[in-house]
């Protein structure tokens, strides 16, 4: 479903941050800027700290009616009151989170560069999928999105589309047309500005 307005825009976190002053940080983003969805992403894998960072941040953005999602853990997204849940291996686990989940939940699925998998995602029942990065890092594993995938999936398949992973001001521009939603995280929370003057330069690029 191509997007008939500006895209919106979906904050991830650091996989790993002080708690007591991130959670001031995106308040003030909150406060700032409308935000459609914040994924919580964790470098630890133990369960009381997910947990603990989880509720801190819930209570952040339920306060201002922003949902929050956490990466691939379902039974933390269960027992601490999340919305939803965003995969970061296609399409293999949505119905077994799906499963899991309440029905209103939000289930999310990251496709790398892959029209093929993005489309096993909408059939498996994810609400949205993401795509990227939009050019290659030392992280890459395959080949950046580009943006003839962004077009041909907004003109062809309902479903929503994200773009996500190293996202220049000049790629947003390019990107508003064609996405439903743009995902920013180290571009505003590792970037030498303060966290809502960064925002701002990339919110300024789609309007």
């Amino acid at each position: 479903m191509s997007s008939t307005e500006n895209p919106k825009i979906y904050l991830i976190t650091p996989p790993q941050f002080e708690l007591s002053s991130f959670a001031n940080d995106l308040s003030g983003l909150l406060d700032v800027f409308e935000i459609a969805c914040v994924r919580l992403r964790c470098a630890s894998e133990a369960a009381d700290d997910v947990g603990r960072t989880a509720d801190k941040l819930r209570e952040v953005c339920h306060a201002r009616e922003v949902p929050l999602i956490v990466e691939n853990h379902g039974k933390i997204a269960v027992t601490h009151g999340l919305d939803g849940v965003h995969l970061t291996d296609g399409a293999r686990q949505i119905r077994y989170i799906r499963e899991m989940l309440a029905d209103e939940a939000i289930v999310g699925s990251y496709c790398e560069n892959s029209r093929h998998n993005g489309l096993t995602a909408g059939e498996a029942g994810a609400d949205y999928v993401s795509f990227g990065p939009m050019v290659e890092t030392p992280l890459s594993t395959t080949e950046p999105a580009d943006l003839d995938t962004f077009s041909w999936w907004s003109e062809v398949v309902e479903v929503p589309v994200v773009a996500e992973g190293a996202i220049s001001l000049e790629m947003m521009e390019k990107l508003a047309p064609i996405t439903d939603f743009i995902a920013l995280g180290a571009e505003i929370f590792g970037a030498t500005d303060a966290p809502v003057k960064a925002l701002s330069a990339f919110v300024e690029r789609i309007r």
